[in-house]
């Protein structure tokens, strides 16, 4: 079911308005969390306790931590069924601008700018731990079967991409073969799905999307503001469907 047309107007002004900063009172930005991406496989044996940790993060309200399931230890027996083969194209992708020689699980990169082992526990708390500047304004609202992602007016920003992300809470998985044979996997905030909505210059800007179009399964989403080309991430804000 769609709005009125005349309301469907009047919502799209006044959401217009609020980031360009027209609206008296409107809520200034906020510190933006910090963004963990663990690169992983149901198929690594060293992946399980990162996983474990990415559940724990997940519970920091301070934190936005997302699991990429990748599919190129698929071959070890066990053929992951969260992998994705945009997420091997995002890490793949990092690699060379981190300057790594080449992919590995389990991965985190922390903000789009540094990364490290997933176990590496006392690396990361100090990288989360680091402060942060405020974030690009985003704003999630769900209505009548869409999505609507606005982005605030901010001047001297680097031309981005906006970053729909939909991922699952939680999932139980046995495991029959492969390294992890005979385990029961719990995993976390399990990307998806990832797609660029459009790129993004500092002007305000709406997109909107049907929740009909994201995975079946799918409990969350989170919109990512990244630089073209990978750079640092600048804005975050994850909403639950």
């Amino acid at each position: 079911m769609k709005l009125p047309f005349r309301a469907t107007l009047v919502l799209t002004s006044i959401i217009a308005c609020a980031f360009a900063g027209a609206v008296p009172g409107a809520a200034a930005s906020q510190p933006r969390p910090a963004i963990v991406e663990l690169y992983t496989s149901e198929g690594c044996s060293s992946c399980p306790a990162a996983e474990a940790y990415i559940g724990e993060l997940a519970g920091r309200r301070n934190v936005l931590a997302l699991s990429f399931h990748v599919d190129y230890w698929d071959n070890l027996g066990w053929p992951d069924r969260f992998a994705l083969a945009d997420a091997v194209l995002r890490q793949r992708h990092y690699a060379q601008v981190l300057g790594k020689s080449s992919v590995y699980t389990p991965q985190v990169v922390i903000d789009g700018s540094r990364d490290f082992v997933g176990s590496d526990r006392r690396g990361i708390d100090r990288a989360l731990a680091d402060a942060r500047d405020d974030g690009v304004q985003i704003s999630l609202n769900a209505a009548d079967g869409n999505v609507t992602i606005g982005l605030g007016r901010r001047d001297a920003v680097a031309t981005s991409e906006v970053i729909l992300v939909a991922y699952q809470h939680k999932a139980v998985s046995k495991i029959v073969r492969g390294e992890n044979a005979g385990r029961m996997l719990e995993e976390f905030n399990i990307v998806r799905s990832l797609r660029t909505l459009g790129r993004w210059n500092g002007d305000a800007r709406l997109f909107r999307v049907s929740i009909d179009s994201l995975p079946q399964g799918s409990t969350d989403i989170a919109v990512l503001v990244q630089p073209v080309g990978l750079a640092p991430i600048i804005g975050a804000a994850t909403m639950s469907l």
